[in-house]
């Protein structure tokens, strides 16, 4: 269902740094049923990590949005800053209007296990993937007054933690904390669900790991970031109002 140009609503995604990466699939997907789009970035996690930085992948993004027919504005933002998400919805709202959705694709995901985690990076995981996002959820209940009913949270997460101790501890607390938000931000109407995509190669595998992943997915493909984005839009239309308070798995039956 594409929604009418007078009534179009705003999501706000973040962790939209790569073209290849989900939440590019996910603004992609909801700008196609007709919603405007404010993403958040941040190049100085790409420029760490073994990827490394996508030149051009934020007004690549941008085009491909725009050619929806939406409205589209980038927002580039550390979310381990506690006063980062307060600007995030200030600026969203000053270019495109209220939020009713938000979708949160960031993460700090940075391999290490039990023994070899420093202090450092846990806390960094944790800023990030749980401060960041009960800090965004809370600035979307403070401000939401949109229609009883239309409000969305949808959060990805992640069941990965042996030799992946901070991101999989701090996504585990994620849950939680969106879970909790179905129940504490009910008298808005905010609809608030996590998903699990599964092992989506976005550029990161190894052959070996890409093999080994496709052995363990009964329908013998890896999931593609089209996948989460179709539930993410389900999630976001008016048909999938009902489903909240839930962790979902999307992925394809991985074990």
């Amino acid at each position: 269902m594409t929604i009418p140009e007078q009534t179009r609503p705003t999501a706000l995604i973040t962790g939209v740094g790569r073209t290849v990466g989900i939440g590019a699939g996910i603004a992609a997907r909801l700008a196609a049923t007709g919603w405007n789009i404010a993403f958040t970035y941040w190049t100085p996690y790409d420029d760490r990590m073994t990827w490394g930085v996508e030149e051009g992948a934020t007004e690549a993004i941008t085009k491909t949005l725009i050619g929806y027919g939406v409205a589209v504005t980038a927002i580039e933002a550390d979310l381990a800053d506690p006063a980062a998400p307060a600007a995030v919805y200030d600026e969203a709202e000053r270019r495109l209007g209220p939020v009713t959705a938000l979708v949160m694709c960031h993460a700090e995901s940075v391999d290490s296990g039990l023994l070899d985690t420093t202090v450092e990076s846990f806390d960094r995981h944790f800023a990030v993937n749980t401060r960041a996002s009960w800090l965004l959820i809370r600035e979307h209940g403070q401000r939401y007054r949109g229609r009883h009913g239309d409000g969305r949270v949808i959060a990805l997460t992640s069941d990965h933690t042996a030799g992946n101790l901070p991101y999989g501890a701090s996504k585990g607390a994620l849950d939680r904390i969106t879970q909790a938000a179905a129940h504490e931000l009910a008298h808005l109407g905010i609809s608030c669900n996590v998903i699990n995509p599964g092992p989506i190669d976005t550029g990161w595998m190894s052959d070996e790991g890409r093999d080994l992943l496709l052995r363990q997915t009964p329908l013998g493909r890896l999931g593609t970031p089209r996948d989460t984005a179709n539930l993410v839009a389900f999630l976001c239309s008016p048909e999938g109002q009902w489903i909240n308070g839930q962790l979902l798995l999307s992925n394809g039956g991985f074990a």
